[in-house]
């Protein structure tokens, strides 16, 4: 029920609690705070190796040694998950992306250290056949590129079988294959995983801002140019993505993905609302892009530009963020924490 407030100026003053800084702070309906980020990592096969990604200024590609170092310094800062997205050697591409569901491989052996040298970080991996296919597309294709999707789902289920073996907490599938869920979900169970989590891509739209992701994980030069829009979503629908999102759910989802983040809000917000379930957003690697552009050249404020742009999720419904800028968004948060008690301590003096 709604209540209409009658109240007219100048009895009420809107810009009144807006004065000062604790009024402010005392009628904001959301906020950030480290609970909320989960950043993504890209991996890579050796020792040692350290690759920047041009078109994301400030992140790199880690070897596993070194990607440990960083889980380590990221659990100590308080953030709760990562994600992991490997980077795989051509030699080890195929068309039926074998590669993905070897228990030695990339992944999996990055899930094994990181359960085992990190217990407490929450550990999500990427479930689609991308980086380990030599055409670039998220399945098995036929003589005529189409990726089809039943035979697709039956390598994503031995994937993400093979990702909870490894000790992993979420399996992520991001491949918007329809089906998908409830089969992994049902191998799961017969495994004897019924704790391992579903992170559903479940409105995964066909849009322009992989691009740098792309680059990172080095499908971009596989796909040749080609698209996913006959899987991915039609940037146009919105009530198509309620209807993916319901299917993901009924089918064992514990929770649902949008992606990408700001460009689709109002699909957060739609999500959140009328369902009801656990929802989180991507901000994926064209936003980083363009914010650090902006920000490199002077047009925007850092700190200020990247804090407005993960409070317009929390003001959405998301639940939780994947954003390139959770490590220095958690090292804010933190400089804040270690400041106000600087200054609680410096008082009580």
């Amino acid at each position: 029920m709604s209540v209409s407030i009658q109240g007219a100026f100048p009895a009420r003053r809107m810009r009144r609690m807006r004065k000062h800084d604790f009024s402010r702070r005392l009628m904001a309906e959301n906020q950030i705070s480290v609970n909320d980020l989960i950043y993504p990592m890209f991996i890579l096969m050796g020792k040692n190796r350290r690759e920047t990604v041009d078109s994301m200024p400030g992140i790199e590609r880690l070897s596993l040694d070194l990607m440990l170092k960083e889980a380590e310094y990221l659990a100590k800062l308080g953030v709760p998950a990562i994600a992991l997205f490997p980077v795989i050697s051509q030699d080890f591409k195929s068309t039926c992306a074998a590669e993905a569901y070897n228990p030695e491989g990339l992944v999996q052996r990055a899930v094994r250290l990181l359960k085992e040298h990190v217990p407490q970080m929450g550990v999500i991996t990427d479930v689609a056949l991308d980086p380990f296919t030599i055409h670039g597309q998220d399945g098995i294709i036929d003589e005529d590129g189409y990726v089809m999707n039943d035979i697709t789902t039956e390598v994503l289920v031995k994937q993400a079988l093979s990702h909870a073996e490894a000790g992993a907490d979420v399996v992520a599938p991001s491949d918007m294959m329809d089906g998908r869920i409830g089969a992994i979900r049902e191998a799961l169970e017969e495994a004897g995983y019924i704790h391992t989590q579903i992170m559903a891509y479940s409105a995964k739209y066909a849009s322009n801002y992989y691009g740098p992701f792309r680059d990172a994980v080095g499908s971009a030069g596989n796909l040749k140019g080609g698209d996913k829009k006959t899987y991915q979503m039609d940037p146009a629908n919105s009530d198509e993505a309620l209807h993916e999102v319901a299917m993901d759910v009924n089918e064992g989802a514990d929770m649902v993905m949008v992606k990408p983040g700001m460009p689709y809000l109002d699909v957060v917000r739609r999500v959140k609302s009328e369902l009801q379930v656990p929802t989180f957003a991507y901000q994926v690697s064209g936003e980083y892009a363009m914010h650090m552009a902006a920000i490199q050249n002077g047009w925007l404020k850092e700190r200020e530009t990247i804090m407005e742009s993960l409070l317009c999720f929390k003001r959405a419904g998301a639940d939780g963020i994947l954003t390139y800028f959770a490590k220095t968004v958690a090292e804010w948060l933190a400089e804040d924490a270690a400041q106000r008690k600087a200054e609680l301590d410096s008082s009580a003096e």
